[in-house]
């Protein structure tokens, strides 16, 4: 009687942790499923088991992992990718208020039931592998005791009925009502907490004209702490636009007609797609600006004021702990708000009928090879790998953005031309304008600028 007793207690503790672990394999194994909608190609799976029973769901997007501003029931919630943003009618109505309603709503229509039916997909292949490993692990067992053959059958189906009861109850069945939040979702930035961006883009843009490209973006395009331009505007002097500003080299090396619209300071939300105070004034938006002006092409460099990065490398040097928790934490808050932002951006130029050509820049790295001359100033190798770390996080987002939108980017290097070199292409600690480009740096940023643009086919 004992040793049945003893018996019985260990397949049930077989039986509960086979249930456990083809759970845990089924979630870890489970591929996520593609859907397409408006134009955009979304993977959706599930993010990893919460030990709460509601919460936010994720949205992968240009490698940074969003916590969704709706919350879902249940430990086990969608996980969401956005993988790829494709010019369409759909997309438009989609991310334009003003459109027409009847459209738009057919838009988001499309968007949640491609949703909810790659949910759903993904719940199904999840419980058909729970199934299979639970029977592979149960035949297992039935096998390592030697039990007969209908024994062995009994235990089996026992194991796997439990294993999927359990898979019902702890994961499908809160799962499934997921689908009535993701039938919410209006668009992926709605999504994330990023439709707060303000601006509209204009509806109509002008047909293109040949050889006009102009620049949007920061201080790093406006070509800060440089000689100043000949014949400045009230706007120019406001925004601090230079004459060493790689707008105004890729001008002169190209038969282009280059604009520079960038302005000190500018981020996303105020200065491309919002007004920006400058000086004294309240700035037009610089996309709808340059759209109006009918640009073959555009150059967009954005996304270190959005990240504070200026402020970051301050703080490296003046406080020992640099890459501690609160630093870390702090920059990936910014980070995880540039790229909410930068997904509207590229949504809002994607979705325009007749886009110019979108080039964007990503950040050159200010400390290149040996970084001796920054050691006094607090800057010291491990602080360095740490800066580095920030800046390759910030240009993956910048590159990961712009391949999901089918934009290409520019790379400029400044190696050998580091703050530390003989003939920097950044000007100094004690400069006018800290690790901005000189006017060699802009010259640089130029040249790889007019390479991207050559290669995208813009005459």
């Amino acid at each position: 009687m004992l040793e049945g007793m003893r018996k019985r207690i260990v397949d049930v503790v077989a039986i509960v942790m086979v249930a456990v672990i083809a759970i845990a394999v089924s979630l870890w194994l489970t591929p996520m499923q593609s859907v397409h909608a408006v134009g955009q190609t979304v993977r959706v799976g599930a993010a990893a088991p919460s030990l709460s029973w509601s919460g936010p769901g994720e949205v992968d997007v240009f490698g940074q992992h969003l916590d969704t501003m709706i919350d879902f029931p249940g430990p086990i919630r969608p996980r969401l990718e956005l993988t790829q943003l494709e010019l369409s009618g759909a997309l438009g109505e989609l991310v334009d208020p003003t459109g027409d309603d009847a459209t738009r709503r057919a838009a988001q229509d499309e968007l949640q039931n491609a949703l909810v039916d790659g949910w759903r997909r993904y719940l199904i292949v999840q419980v058909l592998i729970v199934v299979a490993v639970s029977l592979l692990l149960m035949g297992a067992i039935a096998g390592w005791q030697r039990r007969s053959g209908r024994a062995s059958i009994t235990l089996v189906l026992i194991g796997v009925v439990v294993a999927a009861a359990a898979n019902v109850g702890a994961v499908v069945s809160t799962a499934f009502s997921a689908s009535d939040q993701l039938r919410a979702i209006g668009s992926i930035e709605a999504l994330v907490g990023a439709a707060t961006v303000p601006g509209e883009v204009p509806k109509n843009v002008p047909p293109a004209k040949s050889g006009t490209v102009i620049v949007i973006g920061d201080s790093t395009a406006a070509g800060i702490g440089n000689p100043p331009l000949a014949n400045p505007t009230p706007q120019d002097t406001a925004c601090e636009r230079t004459s060493g500003s790689f707008a105004v080299a890729l001008d002169r090396a190209s038969d282009w007609q280059v604009a520079n619209l960038a302005c000190s300071s500018a981020t996303i939300r105020a200065g491309l797609l919002g007004e920006q105070e400058r000086g004294g004034s309240l700035l037009p938006p610089q996309l709808p600006a340059a759209l109006g002006a009918a640009p073959s092409a555009l150059v967009i460099s954005v996304g270190a004021n959005d990240v504070g990065w200026s402020r970051m490398v301050a703080l490296c040097a003046a406080f020992p702990d640099c890459g501690g928790k609160a630093s870390d934490a702090y920059f990936k808050q910014q980070l995880e708000t540039f790229t909410r932002d930068y997904l509207v951006l590229l949504t809002r130029l994607r979705s325009l009928p007749n886009p110019p050509t979108v080039v964007i820049n990503t950040y050159y790295d200010p400390l290149p090879g040996n970084s001796d001359c920054v050691r006094d100033l607090g800057i010291t190798d491990e602080k360095s790998k740490i800066l580095h770390g920030w800046l390759d996080a910030m240009n993956t987002v910048l590159k990961q953005g712009a391949d999901a939108a089918s934009f290409p980017t520019a790379t400029p290097s400044f190696a050998g031309h580091g703050l530390c070199a003989p003939d920097p292409f950044v000007q100094p600690i004690d400069g006018n304008a800290p690790l901005h480009p000189t006017t060699a740096g802009g010259l640089a940023i130029a040249l790889a600028d007019q390479a991207a643009l050559i290669e995208a086919g813009v005459r």
